[in-house]
């Protein structure tokens, strides 16, 4: 019986997702109504009352709101300014070399933001107008921002990993190891596609090196130190050992702070904005990871989740058919799904089969997070697509976006493919260190 309310709790929950009821809502409604079902109206209550507090209270959820001030107070100071003419300067030989400037600016700017969406709209402001100058097709140009912000979720700090961290009990700081390199071999896969249309559609791509008249390496240095600062800094001490992923939030949150005062854009408006912002996407995090932690509790009692994995045992998949089924989950989720309500709706379910499977839940949680920002660039929803669209809506419209990142599409494709079957690319730096 108790298997058969986790069914239909899962259900219930698919449901009013489809009916577009917030994530966190949905989660909450069924979980309480689920336990309540089960267990009867007091034990629900008394659920609805203990998890909030024992959720947020939580040591290592405190990272959030400090990297996303961090984040928040970078790109209001305009400390990542910089980093364009930074990977101009660099790469200004290449063929195609803004859009590729573009790309690793965008991994420049995740060092130090954490959000895919942030990353996008900043990098979309800067780069898309100087492309469409310098000839590049208005779709290729949008389309390389809008996939390149997808880095920001993969290179830390990465929000999301903190999250999947506090979730599977797993390594937070492991997890942030592995998405460096899944970040790198997404930005040099990038890199490779805008090469390979500048080799065969220059009328896309100019082949052309750009210029830079005016920028020197000292110039470029000048602009990019805040940000080489704090990657130094909380990165060398977080995974050197010397700080937790709390401390190194809380020291990157103090440092964003204390930068922008070195370069004067610290100002009661820089941060009243950066707070503001820092509040309402905590809050908003926060309270899915409530409903979250609430429909992993009625999963338990309901022992679906074990169910699922003896089921999965019994079935003897192999690891490729395993990978297939949860890569399909999540493209399917991510077209129609933000990717925080994705990866909490699920984790109650897969992380007991992945356990029971022996997959490192380090490797899972950077493959994950990959899976769930590809879904920020398929349609329909395609939340990056769309924040470009904002951000350049002289320039493109979003069909032209989407046309733009069918080849990002597929290199994220051959990148998720090599994870899979190469997991010691993703586990390389969580293993040296």
């Amino acid at each position: 019986m108790s298997v058969e309310a986790g069914f239909w709790g899962v259900a219930g929950l698919l449901v009013l997702l489809a009916l577009r009821v917030p994530v966190a809502l949905a989660l909450i409604v069924v979980s309480f109504g689920g336990i309540a079902w089960l267990l009867g109206f007091g034990p629900a209550l008394g659920v609805v009352a203990n998890t909030p507090y024992s959720f947020v209270a939580s040591w290592t959820m405190s990272a959030v709101p400090m990297f996303l001030l961090m984040g928040f107070v970078a790109y209001h100071a305009k400390l990542t300014a910089g980093l364009f003419d930074a990977a101009k300067l660099a790469l200004r030989r290449l063929p195609g070399a803004l859009a590729i400037a573009s790309v690793f600016a965008c991994s420049g700017f995740a060092a130090v933001c954490g959000s895919s969406l942030a990353t996008a709209a900043s990098m979309g402001r800067i780069a898309i107008p100087e492309m469409i100058r310098a000839g590049y097709a208005p779709s290729l140009a949008a389309g390389s921002i809008a996939a390149g912000g997808t880095i920001g979720a993969l290179i830390p700090p990465s929000i999301l990993m903190i999250i999947y961290g506090v979730f599977a009990e797993t390594s937070i700081t492991q997890v942030f190891l592995g998405g460096i390199g899944m970040g790198l071999m997404t930005a040099l896969s990038y890199a490779v596609i805008v090469l390979l249309i500048a080799w065969r559609r220059p009328d896309i791509v100019p082949r052309r090196p750009i210029e830079t008249p005016g920028l020197t390496a000292g110039d470029a240095l000048r602009g990019v130190w805040p940000v080489l600062l704090l990657i130094g800094v909380v990165f060398g001490g977080l995974f050197s050992g010397l700080f937790t992923t709390t401390e190194a939030g809380a020291v990157g949150a103090i440092g964003a702070i204390a930068c922008a005062a070195l370069v004067g854009n610290l100002s009661l408006d820089v941060m009243k904005r950066a707070l503001l912002e820092t509040l309402m996407t905590s809050a908003s995090l926060l309270i899915i990871g409530i409903g979250a932690m609430m429909f992993t509790r009625f999963l338990g009692i309901t022992g679906l989740s074990g169910f699922l994995s003896a089921q999965v045992g019994d079935a003897e998949l192999s690891y490729w058919q395993l990978m297939l089924i949860i890569v399909v989950i999540y493209v399917a989720l991510g077209t129609v799904m933000e990717p925080f309500g994705a990866l909490l709706v699920t984790l109650p379910v897969l992380v007991p089969i992945l356990e029971a499977e022996q997959i490192s839940l380090i490797w899972f949680g950077v493959v994950v997070v990959k899976l769930l920002e590809i879904g920020m660039i398929t349609p329909p929803v395609g939340l990056n697509v769309f924040v470009i669209r904002n951000v350049a809506q002289r320039h493109v419209s979003v069909v032209q976006i989407f046309k733009g990142v069918t080849p990002f599409l597929a290199a994220d494709v051959v990148v998720v493919m090599l994870a899979i079957a190469f997991p010691s690319l993703v586990l390389l730096l969580p293993g040296l260190f």
